[in-house]
């Protein structure tokens, strides 16, 4: 069965974003993007809320985005080939291949995304992600810690949320990040 796998770039304090909403601060290097496309191998879908589909989106619809290096190129079709749902309320429309719209995250859609998927799933932005913890859906959480303390923004996790976590890999790199991947604690 499919996991349904939470990434996120955290910076050391905590935040997915700095006050301002930027997040420059977690660009990766070509190792670390190296690492994550590994990772995103298993993934056939990713879950997204309006913003972060809005801020992926980018990665079929600007080809310089591909362009940066092989590793760029290499995650760009990967990105391409994976299935996307955006959970919206407000978005009317898509941009891109193999995405459709749902208006709401709920159990059962998650259930459904879970069975249907002939890989792992992703969930990513913390917005969209926190209702995913609130329903006890989320079985692995990989973060990549961003060498950074920003002092504010958007949490990478959420508040109110208990979920015992088993590290199952630490990995650093040369530029200060470090990737450390947690599944749900078996009881």
């Amino acid at each position: 069965m499919s996991r349904l796998i939470y990434s996120v770039a955290s910076s050391l304090d905590g935040y997915n974003t700095d006050t301002a909403g930027g997040f420059e601060w977690a660009f990766p290097d070509e190792p670390v993007v190296a690492s994550l496309i590994a990772d995103a191998a298993s993934v056939s879908t990713f879950l997204y809320g309006r913003r972060m589909y809005e801020t992926m989106a980018g990665w079929e619809t600007d080809p310089s985005w591909a362009a940066g290096s092989p590793e760029s190129a290499h995650f760009a079709e990967l990105w391409k080939r994976a299935d996307k749902v955006v959970f919206s309320r407000t978005l009317t429309a898509v941009t891109t291949t193999r995405t459709r719209l749902e208006p709401e995250l709920t159990h059962v859609a998650i259930a459904r995304e879970l069975d249907e998927a002939s890989g792992d799933v992703t969930i990513e932005g913390p917005t969209l992600a926190a209702e995913a913890f609130r329903l006890g859906l989320i079985d692995v959480v990989e973060l990549l810690i961003c060498p950074v303390i920003v002092g504010g923004g958007t949490r990478a996790l959420p508040d109110g949320v208990h979920l015992d976590l088993t590290l199952t890999r630490e990995k650093c790199f040369d530029n200060g990040m470090v990737q450390l991947s947690y599944e749900r604690a078996l009881h």
